[in-house]
């Protein structure tokens, strides 16, 4: 069973394996209350997950090691897994779904692991373990459901409290509920008057649907950028820890989470991926009430693939008013594009793109549509531009 003596043995035997990481005030972040980070994304593999797969696998039998070991990730577990088994001189064999980012894949079989991709989400790579763990006899490292994975991963809430004795509430992603069971247990253990705040992807919410309905439920389908934590049906144990250990869970949207990768980005120099930045996106967006306290953010991750960074940079901006697309009817004389660009330019906004095009059918024979792509610095910005132009006698069309 789960206990803190559990935990600060994890500790003791991850102390010479894995960075201490410190945290670090994001100010910008929201500026009604006190914000600092836990930047697992600096952690080695990129993220958490390998505090908890290497406090497994140390406590494993020689039987069990001799075997070698089997685990199912979307991509962070997995690293973790191969590090942890590469290092005890233990065969590892892991299976991802087949959408998990190139980058995972790659750094996984980089760590000296056996890759198995498996049509699907992660749900589909986890019964694809199980059938090889019974025919081939591996040890199955579970990637959040396991008392000892949880332990190892409660090892960041004893630094947490470390690190700063003042802490108001802790903000933790969650996908199949391993990282929070064992920060929030450790928390609420040492400090109950502490908050433990569990977030996740609006379009993954599995644990959130499951401790309000007080009972474990499976999602149909996941669909979220933050494939950390694309999970579909919680753990029986993490269900209970959550029910019992965290005051709130929340969600947050697509465009939420991008919004707060590009304000560590900017910031703090820091990159998360989806599933990292969801808690950060939690206290910029006003989800849960920390106004007024301290509070530290836990970025569970970094391994964002390249390949889609830049989509999630742009959706970003969009979201916080730093981009804007304009679509504006107008006649189709000279002089229209240079007193529109005018208009922009008097306001201080950077033409990046433009599309012109005819009127179609039921327009003004004589119409056009301009289609401006801008740089702004925020929304109010976007609106004064917007004003601006229809002072003019422009109209503006919805995207």
């Amino acid at each position: 069973m789960l206990s803190l003596d559990r935990i600060y043995h994890a500790s003791f035997v991850l102390k010479n394996v894995l960075h201490t990481t410190d945290l670090i005030r994001a100010q910008h972040i929201n500026p009604e209350c006190d914000v600092y980070l836990k930047p697992e994304n600096l952690q080695i593999t990129g993220s958490f997950k390998v505090r908890g797969a290497y406090y497994k696998i140390s406590q494993l039998s020689d039987e069990e090691k001799a075997k070698g070991v089997i685990a199912c990730s979307a991509g962070n577990h997995a690293q973790g897994v191969a590090l942890a088994a590469t290092k005890n001189g233990i065969k590892s064999l892991i299976c991802l779904p087949d959408g998990a980012p190139i980058s995972k894949v790659e750094a996984t079989k980089r760590l000296g692991a056996e890759i198995c991709l498996v049509k699907g989400v992660y749900d589909d790579a986890y019964q694809k373990a199980l059938e090889l763990k019974d025919e081939k006899g591996y040890t199955f490292i579970h990637p959040f459901d396991d008392e000892a994975v949880i332990a190892g991963q409660g090892t960041i809430g004893l630094e947490i409290l470390e690190q700063m004795d003042d802490v108001d509430a802790v903000v933790v992603p969650v996908g199949g509920g391993g990282l929070i069971s064992g920060v929030a247990f450790a928390i609420k253990s040492l400090r109950p008057e502490v908050k433990v705040y569990g977030v996740q992807a609006s379009g993954a919410p599995s644990m959130v649907n499951s401790v309000r309905d007080h009972q474990i439920e499976c999602l149909d389908t996941v669909s979220t950028i933050a494939d950390g934590i694309a999970v579909k049906e919680p753990g029986k144990n993490t269900f209970a820890y959550c029910s019992k250990y965290v005051d709130e869970f929340v969600t947050v949207s697509e465009d939420e989470i991008s919004t707060a990768i590009l304000t560590m980005i900017e910031h703090q120099k820091l990159i998360a991926e989806g599933a990292g930045a969801v808690s950060v996106a939690a206290v910029m967006f006003d989800k849960i009430p920390v106004k007024g306290k301290k509070v530290v953010c836990l970025v569970s991750g970094g391994n964002i693939d390249v390949t889609i960074l830049s989509r999630v940079i742009k959706r970003g901006l969009l979201k916080s008013g730093r981009s804007c697309l304009l679509n504006i009817e107008l006649l189709d004389k000279p002089g229209q594009l240079k007193d529109v660009s005018r208009i922009i330019a008097d306001l201080g906004g950077n033409v990046i793109a433009i599309h012109h095009e005819r009127a179609n059918e039921g327009s003004d024979i004589n119409g056009c549509f301009l289609r401006v792509e801008l740089e702004t610095r925020n929304q109010e910005h976007i609106n004064q531009i917007r004003e601006a132009l229809e002072n003019e006698g422009y109209h503006l069309c919805e995207n």
